[in-house]
């Protein structure tokens, strides 16, 4: 019974940490072309990590990242193709928010928490950029070429890695601060 229990807070716990996600990846500085930066709408997702643990963080990021891809569907619509469209699914949501629960990868191997988070943002943060370049790259360039006139690389490089970023410092940041106000929260 007390697995059952477990189990079942886990669930309640992870779902209003999905929630809690999603309302603040609402809560951010769009950028004009796709992408933007978020009130740490990684962070509940990073605490899941490190609280449960890799193979749960994985579900409730994937789980994330289906809720993610059904908000941001009409961005399939510029797809010129069914190939086009699957890899913006895939590269742009499912993939590229669910690698997010990896980040507590470290938490064990590292000499502290502040290694061990900001590696595993660090890692997955990189690993969810390096999925939207691939479709900046790829796909949006050719649906849309910048008006810069750069190669679609290194404006991909430079339009993703801008709020990837971001993003990556603000977690670290508010992740290393609320653990030193409520280190109970990751544990």
């Amino acid at each position: 019974m007390e697995n059952r229990n477990k189990k079942t807070s886990m669930l309640v716990y992870s779902a209003i940490m999905i929630a809690v996600g999603t309302v603040l990846s609402m809560l951010k500085i769009d950028f004009v072309m796709g992408g933007g930066i978020t009130v740490c709408a990684m962070l509940p997702l990073i605490i899941i990590c490190f609280k449960y643990g890799t193979k749960w963080g994985l579900f409730t990021s994937f789980v994330f990242s289906v809720l993610q891809c059904l908000l941001g569907l009409d961005n399939v619509q510029y797809a010129t193709s069914v190939g086009m469209a699957i890899a913006i699914i895939l590269l742009d949501y499912i993939v590229a928010y669910s690698v997010i629960g990896f980040s507590g990868m470290f938490r064990k191997t590292a000499k502290n928490f502040n290694t061990a988070v900001i590696c595993g943002i660090a890692v997955t943060f990189f690993a969810r950029f390096l999925c939207h370049f691939i479709t900046g790259w790829l796909i949006w360039d050719a649906l849309w070429p910048n008006e810069f006139g750069m190669i679609a690389p290194v404006y991909s490089l430079c339009y993703n890695g801008s709020y990837m970023l971001a993003e990556a410092i603000i977690s670290s940041v508010a992740a290393v601060v609320l653990f030193k106000k409520k280190p109970e929260i990751f544990q």
